[in-house]
C-alpha cells in the first residue's frame, strides 16, 4: 500500500453526521475509505485490509502499538454506528438514518491485519459521488491524537475554498456526540475545541484560529478561519523546478503527476484522462456545492425576516 498516496472522499452528509468512535477505529475506517476508488460503485462484498505496518507508517506509532490497535478494533467497531441527517434527497420527510459503519471485521493473527467490508447502508456515501463531497489527503491527519481535531479538520476541509466556517456549539455537540459533556464553556475549550485547533496546527497541512459569538450574553457559536499553510509541515522547503523539470505533457497533464498518481495497470494516457477527469469534476462539485451553501444561508434569513415582520404586525 501506497501509504502516502491515500485520499479520503466522504459525501458531506457523513462529514456533518453525528458518531463518536475511538481513535484507532477511526484511523482504521479512514484507512479503509482511502482505499476506495470513490468514482465506481462500493459493493458489500468489497473487502479492505490495513495491516499493522501501514497502521505504523500512517499513523507514526510503533509496530506493538499498531498490532495492539488491530485486535481492539476488531473487537470493537463493528458496533459502532453513525447517524447521518436528511439521509434520502428524494425521501425529504426521513430525518435521520442510523446505520453500522461496517459489516463485518476480523483479525488475521498470523499476518497482523484487519479485513473489513463497509455496511450497505454507508455506501452510498463514500463511493460514485457526484453531489456535495469533502476530500483530503489521509497524511494531513495522520499525527492527529485528538478524535476532535480530526472532526474537526473534516468540517472546516468542507468549507476550504471559503476559508471560515462558523457552527453552532449545540450543533457541534450534537455531531461528536458530547452532547451530555463539557455543559461549561470553559470545559468544552478545555478538553475539545483548543487540543483540537493545537493538533490540526501542529500536524496537517492548514492554520487554524478561532473566536466566540454570542447571543445575548450567551456563547452560541465558533467561528473558525484557516488557510493552508505555506509549505507542507514538518520538511524543508526545496527551491522550485524549472520548467525543463516538470516534464512531458500527456492529454494536459506533467507526466511526473502522471507517474505519481497512476494506479496499477493503468496507461499513462489512460491516467492522464482519469486525473484530468477528476480534476474538472472537483471543480464543478465546488461550485455547486458553493451556490447550495449559499443558498442554505440566505433562507435562514429570509425566514427570520418574515418572523420579524409578522411579529411588527401583530400577526
Amino acid at each position: 500500500m501506497k501509504t502516502n498516496k491515500l485520499i479520503v472522499y466522504k459525501a458531506n452528509e457523513v462529514i456533518e453526521a453525528g458518531y463518536k468512535i475511538s481513535l484507532s477505529e477511526q484511523r482504521v475506517v479512514l484507512a479503509c475509505i482511502g482505499q476506495i476508488n470513490s468514482a465506481q460503485e462500493l459493493l458489500t462484498t468489497d473487502q479492505f485490509e490495513l495491516s499493522a505496518k501501514d497502521f505504523a507508517n500512517l499513523f507514526d506509532v510503533s509496530e506493538k502499538r499498531a498490532y495492539q490497535a488491530l485486535v481492539e478494533v476488531s473487537e470493537n467497531l463493528f458496533n459502532r454506528y453513525i447517524v447521518i441527517n436528511h439521509p434520502f434527497r428524494d425521501k425529504p420527510n426521513i430525518k435521520k438514518l442510523k446505520t453500522r459503519w461496517i459489516s463485518s471485521i476480523y483479525y488475521n493473527q498470523n499476518e497482523g491485519k484487519v479485513t473489513l467490508r463497509f455496511a450497505q447502508d454507508i455506501l452510498p456515501y463514500l463511493s460514485s459521488l457526484e453531489g456535495c463531497f469533502t476530500k483530503y489527503e489521509l497524511k494531513h491527519i495522520g499525527k492527529m491524537t485528538s478524535i476532535y481535531a480530526i472532526r474537526l479538520y473534516e468540517l472546516l476541509m468542507q468549507w476550504r475554498t471559503t476559508g471560515k466556517r462558523e457552527v453552532e456549539i449545540e450543533w457541534l455537540k450534537e455531531q461528536f456526540q458530547i452532547e451530555d459533556s463539557y455543559t461549561r464553556m470553559y470545559d468544552l475549550k478545555k478538553y475539545v475545541i483548543e487540543p483540537a485547533i493545537k493538533d490540526i496546527n501542529t500536524h496537517s497541512n492548514f492554520k487554524v484560529a478561532w473566536e466566540q459569538r454570542k447571543t445575548g450574553r450567551a456563547v452560541t457559536h465558533l467561528v473558525f478561519t484557516f488557510a493552508e499553510k505555506a509549505t507542507e509541515p514538518n520538511t524543508t522547503p526545496t527551491a522550485k523546478p524549472s520548467r525543463k523539470a516538470k516534464g512531458k505533457m500527456i492529454n494536459g497533464i506533467i507526466q511526473s503527476e502522471i507517474e505519481a498518481e497512476a494506479r496499477v495497470g493503468e496507461s499513462y494516457e489512460g491516467a492522464a484522462a482519469r486525473i484530468k477527469a477528476e480534476k474538472l469534476k472537483d471543480v464543478e462539485t465546488k461550485q455547486k456545492c458553493e451556490a447550495k451553501e449559499a443558498t442554505n444561508k440566505t433562507e435562514p434569513m429570509v425566514s427570520e425576516g418574515i418572523r420579524s415582520l409578522k411579529a411588527a404586525l401583530g400577526k
